[in-house]
């Protein structure tokens, strides 16, 4: 069914980068580093055990032998980092392995060889890179199309689409080519390009992208393009060509061995030329050997990446993660990031007489046989209200125009008014009020008259408040919204969050430029959940897919995949690779001044050889022991929430569900005192709120701050962390209570003073909006906090 839209939402399908950083993958066969581990180990082994029986030239050709197996690999890993165009770390170890060699200093040369091994299969496990190809994207776009000719259809290639050939889209076909509708207007779904969730009417005349759904019956369409020239094939290009501009990714430790390589050989030869001793230069060489550099990131990032994994966050590589512990800046998408992807009910406005429960029961009954998105929002909104749809029979669909069929033996419609139907003052209010909610509408009549009308809206995600404002505690300094989405629902999302700019109505090949931009000033992060973010997410530095409810494409282009439907997650994974990256530096900055002490001691005959690689284990160990610091929770990310308390979250957080009618009776009793005339009904309408407000609104309020409040100031710091929400509390038991006061001086006369009205209308209003408040304060600070 199709309802008006004053302000869509958006939704999104999937994406995919399409290249892999060929500097972020292992060189050389995958099962190498784990052979060279098991050669280097099994020969150091071996030539300790032949040492201790005595028998040395043995032991010594077991750890020549050690020592030659690793510099073969260890060559190939310098030669390929000269071709991209930096001396890697991986030089230095091959300087020492092949000094040892030249010099006989086998034993040093096993325990370089082992320690060179350890840290390329660390590295190699912290590069987990799942394919980056276009097969998802690529899967979306069909391959063959329907041509009338006359009065025949038949199925063609797409390739072979010319420009004017008129084609037949099916329910539920994917449009093959960019063209105009030729036959009765087409209901499509355009997530795929725009994000928006509701589907669009297009007229007999108007252009139609490649790529989107139909989401109605079948329609005739015109090709204006071919299928390169078409929208769709231009995203599958983009993405290609943005994940082919993205740069290498730097290992940190080639950056950091940047200046202690040449530093290392320059001691080195120093030492040799004013000993002339070349075993001092191998000891220098040994000592500068830069397992800390091998060993310690890599464990620090594989600890970040194990840390994340157990939160839903699975990083792609190390690179990754340490880009996103550099990121200083964030882009983010809104349908399905910032909001939750999906309209739900907001508001039900009634007709005089009617009551908004009775109205949604009915809408909910027609719409139950729906496969609409908007349908089965209203369906979900009734049953979490306790308002369980009743029969109906002859129910039909009309795309385009909503869903019919007989309640009770009335016509009941959802969807769209008839232009025949004279729209009520009510109604007029009520679309007023969408169009400044950026709602969409669903009215719902009976027999042809307007009965009610159901407003729903794709809502901020409770989390995406807390999830940004840790994110800048993190070190993210600027934090942009790009949208496909239009300027008025993007900006008041974007003022609601403190954004520090929004973009709207963007294309994909906008958002690419926007992403280009802010790479140009910082490392930049794309979180998005669809195929139109795609070239997007393949051109920032990160690329964070939403991949609960996103699709393959998405999950496969990202660096970066949020498993559960939480984009607070993110923080998390930011916190990570923050503390990740920090332990990291510290790490490999502490161990290679420690390798300097030694290459000191090393250069005036104080460090054989061998002694020397028996210290840079001890170093190892112990940068190693820190970087596996990593592993830790780090207590300051998150509240730690007790089983007791996450229950009473989620006990409470359905309460707000079932007490939104609350809120919207306190609203439609406030309307009704303006009402001239109405004195009976807006009487009768305060009487109810006064009992809601009794049964209901007030012991949910009660348990609150008796139960759940005292439940979280643990894990919150104590008392003063719910202070302000207790505040609350007594504004809306003192502003309920005059409610009751009022009635009670109106009870006696049956009827409200004129001299009430004001005061009683200002009650309601205020406490509407102090209930609306303090319900999304609770959300986001406190209900957010549980899984």
């Amino acid at each position: 069914m199709v309802h008006t839209n004053p302000a869509g939402d958006n939704r999104r399908a999937g994406s995919q980068k399409p290249v892999p950083d060929p500097a972020a993958a292992p060189v050389g066969p995958s099962w190498l580093e784990p052979v060279l581990l098991a050669v280097t180990a099994s020969s150091l082994t071996a030539g300790g055990v032949l040492r201790l029986l005595g028998h040395s030239d043995a032991a010594d050709l077991c750890w020549a032998l050690g020592t030659a197996f690793a510099v073969v690999p260890a060559i190939g890993w310098v030669v390929a980092a000269l071709r991209r165009g930096h001396a890697g770390v991986d030089l230095i170890a091959v300087l020492a392995l092949g000094g040892t060699l030249a010099v006989g200093e086998y034993l040093a040369g096993a325990l370089i060889g082992l320690m060179l091994a350890t840290g390329r299969a660390l590295e190699a496990a912290a590069q987990r890179r799942a394919s980056h190809d276009l097969r998802a994207l690529l899967a979306h776009t069909p391959r063959t199309a329907r041509r009338r000719t006359g009065t025949e259809v038949r199925p063609v290639p797409v390739s072979e689409i010319a420009v004017g050939d008129l084609l037949v889209v099916g329910a539920g076909e994917v449009v093959p080519v960019d063209g105009q509708v030729a036959g009765p207007a087409a209901v499509l779904d355009e997530s795929v390009l725009t994000g928006e969730s509701a589907p669009v009417e297009r007229e007999p005349g108007q252009t139609v992208r490649s790529g989107v759904v139909n989401a109605g019956g079948a329609f005739d369409l015109r090709a204006t393009a071919t299928e390169q020239d078409s929208a769709y094939a231009g995203i599958v290009r983009l993405a290609r060509q943005a994940g082919a501009e993205a740069a290498p990714v730097v290992r940190l430790a080639d950056r950091y061995a940047a200046w202690f390589l040449p530093l290392s050989v320059a001691v080195a030869g120093l030492a040799w030329l004013l000993s002339g001793s070349a075993v001092r230069a191998v000891a220098v060489l040994v000592v500068a050997t830069p397992c800390p550099l091998l060993l310690a990131a890599p464990v620090a990032i594989v600890s970040g990446l194990s840390r994340a994994s157990r939160l839903g966050v699975v990083v792609r590589d190390g690179g990754a993660l340490e880009r996103l512990g550099r990121a200083r800046t964030l882009l983010l998408d809104k349908t399905g990031t910032l909001t939750g992807g999906r309209p739900r009910v907001v508001d039900v406005t009634a007709a005089p007489g009617r009551q908004p429960a009775e109205v949604l029961r009915l809408a909910a009954t027609v719409d139950q046989y729906s496969p609409h998105v908007l349908a089965h929002a209203i369906v979900d909104a009734a049953r979490e209200r306790g308002l369980e749809p009743s029969m109906a029979t002859e129910v039909s669909e009309e795309a385009g125009r909503g869903a019919y069929g007989m309640v009770e033996g009335r016509r009941t419609t959802v969807g769209r008014l008839e232009p025949a139907v004279v729209v009520p003052d009510w109604a007029r209010a009520a679309e007023n009020r969408a169009l400044l909610d950026g709602a969409t509408v669903a009215w719902v009549t009976v027999d042809g008259v307007p009965t009610g009308a159901v407003m729903l809206r794709d809502p901020l995600r409770h989390d995406a408040p807390r999830a940004l404002r840790r994110l800048r505690t993190a070190g993210i300094g600027r934090i942009v919204m790009l949208t496909g989405d239009r300027p008025e629902p993007a900006r008041e999302i974007a003022a609601v969050l403190g954004l520090d700019g929004v973009r709207a109505e963007l294309t994909p090949a906008d958002k690419v430029a926007a992403v280009r931009a802010e790479r140009g000033r910082a490392v930049t992060v794309m979180v998005g959940d669809g195929v139109n973010d795609a070239p997007a997410l393949a051109a920032a530095d990160v690329g964070v897919a939403m991949g609960a409810r996103g699709s393959t494409a998405s999950s496969e282009a990202a660096d970066v995949i949020l498993t559960t439907d939480r984009v607070d997650r993110l923080a998390d994974a930011t916190s990570i690779a923050v503390r990740a990256r920090r332990i990291a530096v510290q790490s490999a900055l502490g161990g290679m001044l420690l390798s300097l002490a030694a290459m000191g001691a090393a250069a005036v005959g104080l460090l054989p050889p061998a002694v020397g690689a028996l210290l840079q284990e001890g170093i190892d160990v112990a940068v190693i022991l820190n970087a596996l610091r990593a592993l830790r929770v780090d207590r300051g990310a998150r509240p730690v929430l007790e089983p007791a308390a996450e229950a009473l979250i989620h006990r409470f957080a359905a309460e707000h569900e079932d007490l939104q009618d609350v809120l919207q009776a306190v609203r439609d009793a406030a309307a009704r005192l303006s009402d001239p005339g109405g004195d009976g009904q807006a009487l009768k309408s305060v009487r109810e709120v006064n009992r809601l407000l009794t049964e209901r609104l007030l012991p949910h309020e009660y348990a609150e701050e008796h139960q759940l409040y005292p439940a979280l100031e643990p894990a919150l710091g104590g008392p003063e962390a719910t202070a302000t929400m207790s505040r609350a509390h007594a504004e809306i038991e003192r502003l309920a209570g005059r409610v009751a006061a009022h009635l009670a001086l109106a009870e006696p006369q049956g009827a409200l003073e004129p001299g009430q009205l004001e005061d009683l209308r200002a009650c309601l209003y205020g406490l509407h909006t102090v209930l609306r408040l303090h319900f999304t304060q609770e959300e986001e600070n406190y209900f957010s906090l549980a899984p």
